[in-house]
């Protein structure tokens, strides 16, 4: 067990029938610290989170809080709580009688769960809600209900399944604020369960992207999305324009399709080789001919970078910038640009080496299945 960790998860394995889906899977959380454990369906994530709850046994392996082992505790022992994703609420019950739902079942005294749920009302913007029930409440306030009644037996750690997934894009913004916010305040461990990547940026101390079953990354949301470990983190934070190149590596350069590219730090474990180049669509520049590169581009500060050729094959607009389509062989690569260009014209793409992730190119083909991963 980590000496630092308030929450450990050590060499925990589980599977459904035939199929595992955890394997030896360890990780330690600190107490106060806002997790996000995130990755495409299918991942382990929610299987993990499950675990730790207690709704999942594992094969083998401890779940540990503080010094209390808890691996074959009941949920309601462990001194947790679960915000599920469709809330859960009680629909013939008040939004009080729903937030005070756990206290009963400990068998607190009335003036007690009434001063509880009156505090827990006010902090979440629920008061003068009290007596309505759920068909009655909008969709944040649905889910404002559901983690007051979490709350409200004052768990050790809360666990929350992709919570702000049935919220529409304008009250998520807000919400996953004011969770981060209340969690900040209240100084509660908390383990949260999402496949969006900015969901998990703004809201986390530390994000661990997961993928079949294992852990490929973990790290503050700046270690991850700016140095990303594999081509699979890459492409989920963000990266997904995939080119396939020969590189070449020097003593402190990069060598690709006969440019020289500074090396940069995530660089370190590169092989000359054949290797894919990941890159952002915001973090290249869209030049016509003649045009000469930026002092910056994307806000990052150049030194060396990637220069290609190619056509635009479409144009849209996603709000706030055009998003071109530029195909450059027999691959097509999106890249943003704040004025758009014309369909079918000629154009070079610049990419600060800062903003390249270059990743060797597996032998026995995993870069693609872990980038077919992603999509499924």
């Amino acid at each position: 067990m980590d000496a630092g960790a308030f929450l450990s998860i050590e060499d925990i394995s589980v599977g459904y029938g035939p199929t595992t889906v955890l394997d030896g899977l360890n990780l330690a959380i600190g107490k106060g610290e806002f997790v996000a454990l995130l990755g495409s369906s299918g991942c382990g994530k929610t299987t993990l989170l499950r675990t730790i709850a207690g709704f999942a046994r594992p094969a083998k392996g401890a779940i540990r809080v503080a010094d209390r082992n808890v691996t074959h505790l009941p949920p309601d022992k462990r001194g947790m709580a679960l915000v599920f994703q469709s809330y859960a609420l009680w629909p013939h019950m008040t939004v009080t009688q729903n937030m005070a739902y756990g206290l009963k079942l400990q068998g607190r005294g009335r003036q007690e769960i009434t001063s509880r749920i009156g505090e827990l009302q006010g902090l979440l913007g629920l008061s003068g809600l009290g007596d309505r029930k759920p068909a009655q409440l909008s969709g944040g306030q649905r889910q404002r209900v559901a983690l007051g009644r979490a709350l409200a037996i004052d768990p050790e750690i809360l666990l929350l399944d992709e919570p702000l997934s049935n919220l529409d894009a304008r009250i998520r913004l807000t919400v996953r604020h004011e969770i981060r916010a209340l969690q900040k305040r209240l100084g509660i461990t908390a383990v949260h369960v999402t496949h969006d990547r900015e969901e998990a940026m703004v809201m986390a101390d530390r994000i661990v992207v997961m993928n079949r079953g294992r852990i490929e990354q973990q790290g503050t949301p700046e270690d991850v999305y700016n140095r990303p470990a594999s081509p699979f983190v890459a492409a989920f934070m963000g990266a997904e324009n995939l080119l396939d190149m020969e590189v070449s590596v020097g003593p402190q350069r990069i060598n690709l399709a006969g440019q020289q590219v500074l090396a940069m730090p995530h660089h370190r474990d590169l092989r000359s080789g054949r290797a894919e180049i990941r890159f952002r669509s915001e973090a290249a520049t869209l030049l016509r001919p003649g045009e000469s590169p930026p002092a910056q581009a994307g806000g990052l500060e150049l030194a060396g970078g990637l220069e290609l050729t190619g056509t635009v094959a479409n144009v849209s607009y996603p709000g706030g910038h055009f998003r071109h389509g530029v195909r450059i062989g027999e691959r097509e690569i999106l890249v943003d640009s704040p004025a758009p260009f014309n369909q079918d014209e000629h154009v070079r793409v610049y990419v600060p080496s800062s903003a390249l992730f270059i990743f060797n190119t597996s032998t026995d083909g995993e870069n693609d299945r872990q980038t077919e991963a992603i999509s499924n």
